[in-house]
């Protein structure tokens, strides 16, 4: 309160009971007022967060390369799981052969056994013993022990029999058991690789959808430009010192002959993930279908291609021969002569040609 009694910051001057401020309450609404109106007039796009910046092509041209390289390797793990899961089900089911025919062996020994045991409850259920000392005559004496001696050998060899067979159906039931959940290991392997894959591919496509058509073709280029300048680098290389580019065609054997001009006649078809044609291939589905219909099947991976087939120095490459590239085997291709190679790119190219060293080399294998 004032000294006047009045509450502080009231008034009830000028008789129409309006509310009185001290100055400086009216200074803080005025400049409230002020910000207010400010922010009121400054534009909203202002305030949102600023559009990320458009990335190069060069940018976009690395990352799909990338994915599709890492979906190449995804790919060959799927291949040699379902390899080793095909292998597996074959021996889970050779070994499941084997425990039916050893369980049959089993039952038919303890047939055998059963009939003898009928056998002496027919003649009496008296011990062939007791039997020998009850015979009429010397000669009977004889035959009689001859016969128990038969029967007691017969019925030891049985025993033994049964013993055996039930300790091999012990063992095959085992390695059934192990083979079956190896499969299974596989299996999980091969699920578990094809989800990677997938997902590889569809990052790799939708990156690739957002671009404008001459967005893609630009990226188709920059793809052919990187590829000649590694080609040339390849070319001037020691690596290359000694093959011969005029001369190699006419260095391959018959069946390297057929092979070539299997997978030149494919020219054009679609790369599919995991497929081996006729009319689409990934990159080891064309090698392998290729040396398959020139009568010589190789593995079906390149990575298997690359451990399995016989390794030639690159200087003694021949057409028919094909080429493993990057550090894990990934992709391959086939020598066709005169630095070139035949093979099936990545999604969304086709079966061409290109320079073999478009892409880094890690050797080369001769399937025959």
């Amino acid at each position: 309160m004032g000294r006047n009694g009045a509450m502080v910051g009231r008034s009830t001057g000028g008789g129409d009971g309006a509310v009185r401020r001290p100055p400086h309450a009216r200074r803080v609404l005025v400049a409230t007022a002020l910000v207010c109106a400010a922010v009121a007039a400054v534009p909203q796009t202002a305030w949102a967060d600023p559009a990320p910046p458009k990335r190069s092509l060069e940018d976009v041209h690395k990352e799909v390369e990338s994915l599709y390289r890492k979906a190449e390797a995804a790919t060959d793990a799927y291949n040699a799981a379902d390899e080793q899961a095909k292998l597996q089900e074959k021996n889970a089911t050779g070994l499941a052969k084997k425990v039916a025919d050893a369980e049959k062996r089993r039952r038919e020994i303890e047939d055998r056994i059963g009939e003898l045991a009928r056998s002496q409850y027919r003649s009496g259920g008296l011990a062939p013993s007791a039997r020998l000392f009850l015979a009429p005559s010397p000669d009977d004496f004889l035959a009689a022990l001859d016969s128990t001696r038969r029967g007691q050998d017969a019925t030891r060899r049985l025993l033994a029999e049964t013993e055996s067979v039930k300790e091999e159906l012990g063992r095959y039931a085992k390695a059934a058991d192990e083979r079956w959940k190896r499969l299974k290991e596989e299996r999980k392997k091969k699920a578990d690789a094809k989800k990677e894959i997938e997902a590889r591919l569809d990052a790799a496509r939708k990156l690739e959808s957002r671009l404008e058509d001459a967005e893609r073709e630009r990226l188709k280029k920059l793809e052919e430009e990187k590829a000649r300048r590694a080609q040339q680098q390849w070319l001037a290389s020691d690596a290359v010192k000694g093959l011969s580019l005029k001369d190699s065609a006419g260095s391959s054997t018959d069946a390297g002959r057929r092979a070539v001009e299997f997978a030149t006649a494919q020219m054009g078809k679609n790369y599919v993930w995991g497929a081996v044609g006729p009319d689409t291939y990934d990159c080891s589905g064309l090698t392998s279908r290729a040396w398959a219909t020139a009568g010589r099947p190789i593995p079906r991976t390149s990575q298997e291609q690359w451990r399995q087939l016989p390794k030639v120095e690159v200087k003694d490459m021949r057409p028919g021969d094909l080429i493993i590239y990057f550090s894990d085997a990934s992709h391959v291709a086939m020598y066709i002569g005169d630095g070139t190679m035949v093979h099936a790119p990545r999604p969304g190219r086709q079966v061409t040609l290109a320079g073999a060293g478009s892409m880094p080399v890690l050797g080369v294998v001769r399937p025959g």
